[in-house]
């Protein structure tokens, strides 16, 4: 059984100095990795809140254009680990990328968003779901059987249209995009709170 204080629930609690720390722990864990091919181990952790569960996601840009970005959608590790282990991936298993080469590390942004605990939204029908939804603050989970996909808040930037928003995410999961008007799909949402050094 999970304690409820071992699980990041309230994100508003980290504070800048605390986020500006986990950032840096991905950054040094995708540069390390892809320098070295190490994993970056902390020898001690300067704040409480990496040592909790939680879920993050870690975003790479390279010019301002994604580059790679893996994450968590509900917090089953202690955030430290959850961070440099999704930093990694972002560099290196990203699907739709090559992995991060030594050369490109000086073009890298790296994004971290450390996602609020999912809740479920109880809808009637499509159209109350649409007004349950609030963009550019939502991130959104959908499930249907063994289909799933999420979309964070920063996505609402590319499509501020609930319906298009909605049918993009719906096509991401593997639906056809106007599944979300059927009423069947599973719906969470959450917020982040985002860290970066965007040059």
């Amino acid at each position: 059984m999970k304690l409820e204080e071992d699980i990041i629930y309230d994100i508003e609690k980290i504070g800048e100095e605390e986020g500006n720390y986990l950032l840096s722990l991905a950054e040094r864990a995708v540069d390390e990795y892809v320098r070295e091919g190490r994993v970056f181990i902390p020898k001690r952790l300067d704040y409480d809140v990496a040592k909790k569960k939680g879920a993050s996601f870690v975003t790479l840009e390279k010019r301002r254009n994604l580059r790679g970005c893996i994450g968590s959608i509900v917090p089953h590790r202690e955030l430290y680990i959850d961070i440099i282990e999704n930093a990694i991936a972002a560099a290196t298993k990203d699907p739709r990328f090559t992995p991060v080469t030594e050369d490109e590390l000086k073009d890298i942004d790296v994004k971290l968003s450390i996602l609020s605990f999912p809740q479920k939204v109880y809808y009637s029908d499509y159209l109350d779901l649409l007004e349950k939804i609030e963009p550019f603050k939502d991130g959104l989970i959908i499930k249907y059987g063994t289909y799933q996909a999420t979309f964070l808040p920063d996505v609402w930037e590319q499509i501020p249209d609930k319906e298009l928003f909605l049918s993009h995410l719906s096509y991401k999961a593997g639906l056809n995009p106007d599944f979300w008007k059927s009423g069947l799909l599973e719906v969470y949402r959450y917020r982040t709170k985002t860290f970066s050094k965007n040059r």
